[in-house]
């Protein structure tokens, strides 16, 4: 039966990787528990004392995992990230065959969407510092795979316009989330509408040839 390893690891990564399913299961106990941690205290109030007893696991079991707190977050993290990557690679197969204005409405919503499922990611990308945390690589990913998507549609455009395009796009996707992050915003929807009719015109005027 496999065992469950722990050779030495470079810093910020797991001490101990599961091999077992029962290892796997306890690992994401335990990044769940120290996401909803983060979300309801934040990062710097969190313990790894709280995370183990959120989780119902000894302290002893959190650090055969995670010997630190900073080595928790940036595995919560790097889980997130793969989530956006992944459902962004879903969102650019499913949009073949949708129209600008659907793809408009999607790209919208997609960021905020993603934010109100997983908070705790916002809370780690956002608003903590942490040296092995480089959320500026998680934006140029996500930023590469908009420019393939909307490729996918300007086969006639060079690669440095699809460039711009995907930041302009991204741009407006993070405009959705700080219009949406007010939820007592005068005329949020209608700003939301707007927004998103823009998104529409950009993409329209990007797509033409």
């Amino acid at each position: 039966m496999p065992m469950e390893t722990s050779e030495a690891k470079k810093p910020g990564e797991l001490r101990r990787v599961p091999q077992r399913q029962r290892g796997h299961e306890r690992v994401a106990a335990l990044l769940e528990a120290a996401a909803s941690c983060f979300v309801e205290k934040g990062y710097d109030a969190t313990t790894m004392t709280e995370v183990a007893a959120r989780a119902g696991a000894s302290i002893g079991s959190l650090y055969q995992f995670f010997p630190t707190k900073e080595v928790l977050a940036q595995a919560l993290v790097e889980q997130y990230a793969q989530a956006v990557y992944a459902e962004l690679a879903t969102l650019a197969e499913q949009s073949v065959p949708w129209s600008t204005e659907e793809l408009a409405r999607q790209l919208c919503a997609f960021l905020v969407s993603f934010r109100k499922r997983h908070p705790a990611f916002v809370v780690l990308v956002e608003t903590v510092i942490m040296p092995s945390v480089d959320g500026m690589a998680i934006r140029r990913r996500v930023r590469a795979q908009l420019q393939a998507l909307l490729a996918q549609r300007a086969a006639h455009r060079s690669s440095e316009d699809m460039h711009a395009a995907a930041v302009v796009v991204q741009q407006m996707m993070k405009a959705a989330i700080a219009i949406h992050a007010e939820p007592d915003m005068p005329g949020r929807d209608a700003a939301l509408m707007q927004l998103q009719h823009a998104m529409q015109l950009y993409l329209h005027g990007v797509f033409a040839k």
